[in-house]
C-alpha cells in the first residue's frame, strides 16, 4: 500500500487512510486562509423522511467556520436542541485539521444530537484528542484556531456536566466522525437544589445590572471562557473576574475547567430575568 499525501508530507498508511482515499489538498488553500469546498448540513425531523439540506459555500476560513457553526446552532435550536453555540463552534473549528474535506453535519434527535463528519486524514489517537495539550495544529492553522489542544477536551468536559457525551469514530473510507449529544431537558432528572432554591426576581437589589448581563449571556450560550464574557460584554479583565467570582460565591455560576456556566439555581434566576 502506498503512502498518502497530506499537507505536503507523506503519511504512513493506516486503516483509516486507505490507498484510494480522496485527495484533500484542493479543499483548503495552501496558507489555510480559504475553505475551497462547500459543507452540507442535514437536519432531520425523523429518519422516516429525507433531511432538509443547507449548503455552506466556500469562504475565508474565519467566515466559513463562523457560518457553519452559526447555521448548525440555529437549526439545532429551531428543532428544540439544547447544545450551546460554544460547543458547536469548538467542534466546527476542528474541521481545519481535516482541511475542510467533504464536511457533512447531521442534526437529529430534536437537535440534541449533532454528528460532524469529514473525509480528511482522520483522528488515529481518539482518546488523546480528548485530553488537554495534545494537538496537531500547525502554525498557519493557529491564525484561525487556538491550536493548543483544548477544543475537544472543553467539549467533553461541558457535556459530562450536561448529561451528554462525545464520541469519535472513523468514517467509512477515511476521515473522522465526531458526535455530540445531550439528553432532552424533559429526560434529565430535576435537581433537588434547583427545586428547593428560591426564585430570584430581576429587581433583586443584590443582583447588579452587570451580573444580570452575565447570567443572560450564559443562559444563551451555555458555557463561555472568561475572555469570551469579557469581550462580549465589553468588560475589563478585572471587572469580569470580580463579577464572576461574586456570582460563583452566590451559587449562580460554576467553573468547569476554564469554562463558566450556570448552576441549576443560576438558571432559575436567569429565567426570571426574561
Amino acid at each position: 500500500m502506498k503512502t498518502s499525501e497530506f499537507n505536503g508530507k507523506a503519511l504512513n498508511p493506516t486503516p483509516n487512510t486507505p490507498q484510494d482515499a480522496p485527495e484533500t489538498v484542493s479543499s483548503l488553500s495552501g496558507d489555510f486562509s480559504h475553505a475551497l469546498t462547500s459543507a452540507r448540513i442535514a437536519c432531520y425531523d425523523d429518519f422516516r423522511s429525507a433531511p432538509r439540506i443547507t449548503e455552506i459555500a466556500p469562504n475565508t476560513t474565519a467566515e466559513f467556520i463562523e457560518g457553519l457553526a452559526s447555521t448548525v446552532y440555529a437549526q439545532a435550536q429551531q428543532t428544540g436542541g439544547a447544545i450551546p453555540y460554544t460547543v458547536i463552534r469548538e467542534v466546527s473549528e476542528n474541521f481545519i485539521h481535516a482541511r475542510f474535506c467533504e464536511i457533512v453535519v447531521s442534526i437529529y434527535d430534536g437537535g440534541n444530537t449533532i454528528r460532524f463528519s469529514d473525509q480528511g486524514p482522520g483522528i488515529p489517537q481518539k482518546e488523546k484528542a480528548q485530553m488537554p495539550g495534545f494537538s496537531s495544529a500547525t502554525d498557519p492553522m493557529k491564525q484561525y484556531i487556538r491550536g493548543v489542544g483544548s477544543g475537544l477536551p472543553l467539549v467533553k468536559e461541558y457535556l459530562s456536566f450536561s448529561h451528554g457525551r462525545i464520541t469519535i469514530e472513523d468514517n467509512l473510507r477515511t476521515g473522522a466522525v465526531v458526535t455530540i449529544s445531550v439528553a432532552p431537558e424533559q429526560d434529565q432528572a430535576p435537581s433537588k437544589h434547583r427545586a428547593n432554591a428560591p426564585r430570584c426576581n430581576s429587581s433583586d437589589p443584590h443582583l447588579t445590572d452587570r451580573e444580570k448581563d452575565i447570567l443572560s449571556l450564559l443562559m444563551k450560550e451555555g458555557s463561555l471562557r472568561l475572555t469570551d464574557i469579557k469581550n462580549d460584554l465589553d468588560l475589563s479583565p478585572s471587572t469580569a473576574h470580580r463579577t464572576l467570582r461574586s456570582l460563583e460565591e452566590e451559587g449562580l455560576v460554576k467553573s468547569i475547567g476554564k469554562m463558566r456556566c450556570l448552576t441549576d439555581f443560576g438558571l432559575g434566576v436567569a429565567e426570571d430575568l426574561l
